[in-house]
């Protein structure tokens, strides 16, 4: 089963993703998930278990590198 996480990260500048954003994305990319960048977020893609066990490396690298809000949407099944 697919399970798709959606997070923005903030502080959040438009065309310039800080270290917190990047590292995140890092964690993710790490991980083997597909990740799609977009304005106002990003998500990841992958298998339920994958996807899961990669939220609290993809958090724990936002948090670590500056973040003060992650919000974050879970969509399982898709």
């Amino acid at each position: 089963m697919s399970t798709v996480a959606e997070f923005t990260i903030e502080p959040f500048v438009e065309g310039d993703p800080g270290p917190h954003v990047r590292a995140a994305v890092a964690a993710a990319e790490a991980a083997g998930l597909a990740v799609d960048v977009g304005p106002f977020g990003t998500s990841v893609e992958g298998g339920s278990a994958d996807v899961l066990d990669a939220v609290d490396a993809v958090v724990r690298a936002a948090v670590a590198n500056g973040a003060t809000r992650v919000s974050l949407q879970l969509t399982v099944g898709r």
